[in-house]
């Protein structure tokens, strides 16, 4: 077992399941929605900067509306249509990596809290692929207020899981978000490489851990 290590938590988008297979299946959807998401994407840069928001959805809205000229409840509209809901039936085709809930299994099995901590809502993705019966804690970071890297969100999952920072390894794919978020946060942190890393066995210095499969992180976490 990792020395000092408690509870391992999970970023979703990327890290769970393969962005390039999602990616793929939604080209149709993002092409008819286009100009919409060329200025969401506009404001979310702008909310991954952002200080912790008393309402989240609000400010989003506030912002998109500036960029459309909508008015902000327009603009929450079309938020939630496009992206929280028109993207639910797009993750029910989805599939996980390879290992994921054996890992989750083990890791639990193990005597580790388990926990999932991601930018977009949780429940987008319904029960996580059965994985959420593993979860002590699942949070989304908009409703916490903070967009990752900000600690704030790291924080709090360290309140709710009732450990410190340095008790928590983070396990992502975004060397920004996910690596430098957690530890910036005063987590450790795992990155799951990419494929051109692992053709060129080319990991990542700053993460604790680098692993290409969840076999091999489950392997390193509880030996």
């Amino acid at each position: 077992m990792l020395d000092g290590i408690s509870a391992v938590a999970f970023d979703i988008d990327g890290t769970l399941y393969s962005s390039p297979q999602f990616y793929v299946r939604i080209i149709p959807y993002f092409l008819k929605n286009f100009a919409f998401y060329l200025k969401y994407n506009k404001v979310r840069k702008i909310l991954h900067h952002t200080a912790p928001l008393p309402d989240f959805y609000e400010y989003q809205a506030r912002l998109f509306s500036e960029l459309t000229g909508l008015s902000v409840p327009e603009s929450k509209k079309k938020i939630q249509e496009i992206v929280y809901d028109g993207l639910i039936p797009y993750f029910k085709k989805i599939k996980t990596f390879k290992y994921v809930e054996e890992s989750f299994k083990k890791i639990k099995e193990a005597g580790y809290k388990i926990a999932i901590l991601s930018d977009f809502p949780p429940e987008q993705k319904g029960d996580l692929w059965g994985l959420s019966s593993y979860c002590d804690v699942i949070l989304g970071t908009e409703r916490l207020g903070a967009l990752k890297p900000s600690i704030f969100p790291f924080g709090i999952l360290a309140n709710e899981l009732g450990l410190k920072p340095e008790q928590i390894l983070y396990v992502g794919n975004s060397i920004k978000y996910d690596v430098r978020g957690s530890k910036n946060a005063g987590m450790l942190s795992a990155y799951i490489m990419p494929f051109w890393r692992k053709i060129f066995h080319c990991p990542l210095k700053s993460a604790d851990i680098n692993f290409s499969n969840y076999r091999q992180l489950t392997e390193i976490v509880i030996k």
